[in-house]
């Protein structure tokens, strides 16, 4: 089973650089979150298939054993922004695996930080389905298997990690919920029918390349009696988890750019409040 690419020019993704701001110095701010956190946070490399994956785990600072999460990064790989929401998910109280999908796809056999900015949306398009499938079952199993978890691992997954989080679903019973932020999902009642979780999904009120697909989407998971729950976020754009968390517009931005920024600011929130009280009912 492949992926639709949603976008296949040179053209497309360089806008999207624009549009969501791959240069590094973008998300400086990311890093320097990142490094000030106090848990502990690991690279560990995991062996399976005949292939190696590097996933980035944060801990919780609890004393009890916790559920487990698995991220799913998005078309800009593993960012600092994609490893702060595994120290963001460890501090709410919860392990969290994120693995590098690029891993092996670089020049030196490594992953995200072996790419231009603007060759990771195109080197992560070309990625093997299967082999993403592999990847994040191997995730689940390791972050499940570990001596602190409680056994109970969900996924989520952001913009192209959206997506892929929806697919995963359909490819495995070993999750206990499957969180979509705006991505689409599988377009064959053979692939919904196999999934075994719920799927809770959250978009950005202006994003219709995505938003258009959801009224298939709920119809085909309704009539199949699939577990569907979607949130719209008044005013907020594609990205808005990242976008939400930037600092703040100077001061004398363009109005719009303000309006924009709080809207994705008020999603970020709510759809962060909404993840982690999803998650402590698993």
């Amino acid at each position: 089973m492949k992926t639709t690419p949603l976008l296949s020019s040179r053209f497309a993704v360089g806008l999207l650089a624009v549009l969501f701001g791959s240069c590094a110095s973008a998300q400086d701010w990311a890093k320097a979150k990142l490094e000030q956190s106090p848990r502990h946070l690991e690279w560990k490399t995991l062996k399976h298939d005949g292939r190696e994956v590097g996933c980035f785990v944060g801990y919780p600072e609890v004393n009890h054993k916790a559920t487990a999460v698995v991220v799913i990064h998005d078309i800009w790989g593993m960012s600092h922004w994609a490893r702060g929401m595994v120290d963001d998910l460890a501090a709410a109280g919860y392990i969290a695996v994120a693995p590098d999908l690029l891993w092996g796809a670089g020049p030196g056999k490594g992953g995200t930080s072996e790419f231009a900015n603007d060759a990771i949306p195109l080197a992560i398009r070309a990625l093997p389905a299967n082999q993403i499938t592999s990847d994040l079952a191997a995730a689940v199993h390791y972050a499940a298997n570990l001596p602190s978890c409680n056994g109970k691992v969900a996924v989520v997954g952001f913009c192209w990690g959206g997506s892929e989080s929806f697919r995963f679903a359909t490819n495995t019973s070993a999750i206990k919920a499957a969180f979509v932020f705006y991505g689409d999902g599988p377009t064959r009642d053979a692939d919904l029918e196999r999934i075994a979780c719920p799927i809770i999904a959250f978009y950005a009120e202006n994003d219709m390349r995505i938003n258009a697909t959801v009224p298939v989407t709920t119809d085909q998971m309704k009539r199949l009696g699939k577990s569907y729950h979607t949130e719209f976020y008044p005013g907020s754009g594609h990205g808005f988890m990242k976008a939400g968390q930037a600092p703040a517009p100077a001061s004398d931005a363009d109005a719009q750019v303000q309006e924009r920024y709080i809207a994705n600011k008020a999603a970020r929130n709510a759809a962060w409040s909404r993840l982690l009280s999803s998650l402590k009912s698993l």
